[in-house]
């Protein structure tokens, strides 16, 4: 089990080497997969577009394999998930959780919500090339082909989300937003001629 060095400064801070780096970093994408885990579930149900829920269910699979390939990893290196909270995970998945009590269903929350993912996608794909050049500096194999495939599967995910954005969402979100500008237009047209009316009569 690795364990922390010391400074030799007199900042009192610990000086981790590569390999107590790794299992931090580790850590952090173990939690942050973990708290994805359980949220994505929870907003595929609020979502209007099946195929943006088709996505939701991939990442979800996803985010399982890399659970289990990290838990891997810490058993060779006889390891533990730990349990601090990835905190920066916590707030992109909260900011998510906001969005879908805050705006209704339909076009303008799965908009809202794929560029919730999209940066929390990021934030994963960051996490991954740092463990995997950390992993490849110490010879740790095993993750260093976890994150190869994470990595390998993250860039197209995204690009699958902006596309989607692209070509679905968002020409529906202006679509409904249109809809709406044409029926207001039109009811304030009928008032304004019952308003005339009544106005020629009161002449009258």
């Amino acid at each position: 089990m690795a364990t922390k060095r010391k400074s030799s400064g007199r900042s009192g801070k610990e000086s981790p080497d590569a390999t107590e780096l790794l299992v931090l970093e580790l850590q952090e994408i173990h939690s942050a997969e973990s708290q994805l885990s359980r949220v994505l579930p929870r907003l595929a149900k609020a979502l209007d577009s099946e195929e943006l829920g088709t996505l939701m269910d991939e990442r979800l699979a996803e985010g399982e394999r890399i659970i289990k390939e990290i838990e891997s990893v810490f058993d060779e290196m006889e390891e533990s998930p730990g349990r601090k909270k990835n905190v920066a995970a916590e707030g992109l998945i909260n900011d998510a959780r906001e969005h879908v009590q805050e705006i209704e269903a339909g076009p303008a929350l799965d908009a809202v919500l794929i560029g919730a993912m999209q940066k929390t996608e990021h934030y994963c794909i960051a996490a991954w090339g740092t463990a995997k050049a950390l992993a490849q500096a110490v010879g740790q194999k095993t993750a260093v082909r976890a994150m190869e495939r994470a990595l390998k599967e993250g860039g197209p995910f995204d690009e699958r989300l902006t596309k989607l954005a692209a070509e679905e969402i968002t020409p529906a979100l202006v679509a409904a937003a249109q809809s709406e500008d044409d029926q207001s237009g039109t009811n304030g047209g009928k008032g304004s001629s019952r308003k005339r009316g009544s106005q020629d009569q009161a002449s009258a």
